[in-house]
């Protein structure tokens, strides 16, 4: 009998790190240009007004004002009302 374990036991233990997603910004929230609204795989949700997305799907704010998440046409889509007016 071996004393240690040959080598199917010492193969477990170990994890991926956590990816951290979901929505970093919820409706009514003010934010400023540059602040990342959502972290998503693929587009569960769809950049809308003054919205930007990244190459891995990260929403995010392009203007500085409040975040709106509506429905347009079955789609889900994150908005940004512009602080002071229209733009």
């Amino acid at each position: 009998m071996a004393r240690k374990r040959g080598g199917s036991g010492a193969k477990n233990g170990r994890d991926s790190n956590p990816q951290y997603l979901g929505i970093k910004a919820s409706s009514g929230s003010v934010v400023k240009a540059g602040t990342i609204i959502m972290r998503q795989r693929g587009t569960k949700i769809h950049p809308g007004a003054h919205v930007g997305c990244g190459g891995d799907y990260t929403l995010f704010a392009l203007v500085n004002g409040t975040v709106s998440f509506t429905r347009r046409k079955g789609r889900k889509l994150a908005e940004i009302i512009p602080a002071g007016g229209a733009e």
